[in-house]
């Protein structure tokens, strides 16, 4: 039976059901933001771990009830700034559920946090694609805490002081995804002064002169010419530097070594060429990181142009991640330009 909802309005005290103290106490966001949030999750202590977070976040809290709350019928209120979602475990008219709020939410310019099991992975984040939802994998509350910083922050709220071990792993994130988008973007072109990836070609030897200010070149007689891109590599070739990345983690800490950015290009160009679809499951797994943290990874990568989603033609409720021409085009390079020695890569 579905529980009743329990609405709040937390004034300049924050205080959250339970007596807990709310604002200004243990996460550092400066200000009250004035953001109202409703939370559905079935798990009771988890519902007011959440609500507690909530408001200390500086964030009001407008509702906290269970899923069901989701599937009853009639017409939607209109939704808060703020949804927070807890689905460990999702049936069908859940996920059906979930795919309207994400409609709803993308319509109403509303933030969707979804928090949900590696398990149920690929079914939600198959049904959410419209609302830029972000999606935790059994979340910390450190992870809960880091989703809602990025609210306030997309929402105008600055954020004042986090951990400076959280704060340094964000600033990490979006530097590392930046360099790795610019490199590629290097690799992809072809050399100063030759228009991107397209590059006017005469048809015979020019000596190096520009065609274009050849006193020979006659209108029309010039051909665009898609400069060729070197094939990808061998996709046995890349599971092995693959195994031979994984084998460190053997015999080190792997926190050490983690670098999921270049362990999911990796794994996305072995499948590009082996032609095997890949789910966000698997590329979390791949990422050889905590999947809510490769869940960021893909989010700042595919904002950076290098991954792409596709949705699954046969069933709408999955979707896979694929590496974007951009990025198959420079991974193909950075492989032909090592040549032989890219068997020793690691």
């Amino acid at each position: 039976m579905a529980q009743a909802a329990q609405q709040f309005d937390h004034g300049g005290d924050g205080a959250v059901p339970g007596g807990v103290p709310g604002a200004g106490h243990g996460f550092g966001f400066g200000g009250r933001s004035g953001i109202a949030v409703s939370i559905y999750a079935d798990r009771g202590y988890l519902r007011a771990e959440m609500a507690e977070d909530a408001a200390a976040a500086g964030l009001r809290i407008a509702q906290t009830t269970d899923l069901a709350r989701l599937l009853e019928p009639g017409d939607s209120p209109s939704l808060p700034e703020l949804v927070l979602v807890d689905c460990p475990v999702i049936d069908d008219a859940e996920l059906a559920a979930l795919s309207r709020l994400d409609q709803r939410a993308s319509q109403q310019g509303a933030h969707l946090v979804v928090s949900t099991s590696m398990g149920s992975l690929d079914e939600v984040f198959g049904c959410l694609d419209r609302a830029d939802a972000q999606i935790l994998v059994s979340p910390s509350r450190a992870d809960r805490v880091i989703a809602l910083g990025r609210v306030l922050s997309r929402s105008g709220n600055r954020v004042r002081e986090l951990s400076e071990e959280d704060r340094l792993s964000l600033l990490r994130l979006t530097d590392q995804v930046s360099q790795i988008a610019q490199r590629l973007e290097q690799l992809s072109a072809h050399g100063p002064g030759e228009g991107g990836a397209f590059r006017f070609d005469h048809g015979h030897g020019t000596g190096g002169r520009d065609v274009r200010q050849d006193s020979q070149f006659e209108a029309g007689s010039d051909r665009l010419v898609r400069a060729s891109r070197p094939p990808l590599p061998d996709p046995r070739l890349v599971r092995k530097i693959i195994r031979q990345r994984q084998l460190r983690a053997r015999f080190f800490e792997g926190d050490l070594f983690a670098d999921p950015a270049w362990d999911m290009l990796l794994d996305l160009t072995a499948a590009r060429v082996e032609h095997v679809r890949v789910s966000v499951t698997s590329l979390c797994i791949a990422s050889g990181v905590p999947p809510t943290t490769a869940l960021r990874w893909i989010g700042q990568m595919t904002d950076a142009g290098l991954l792409q989603r596709v949705d699954d033609e046969t069933d709408r409720r999955r979707a896979f991640i694929t590496l974007t021409d951009k990025a198959a085009d420079a991974m193909a390079r950075y492989f032909a330009e090592l040549g032989t020695s890219a068997t020793s890569l690691v």
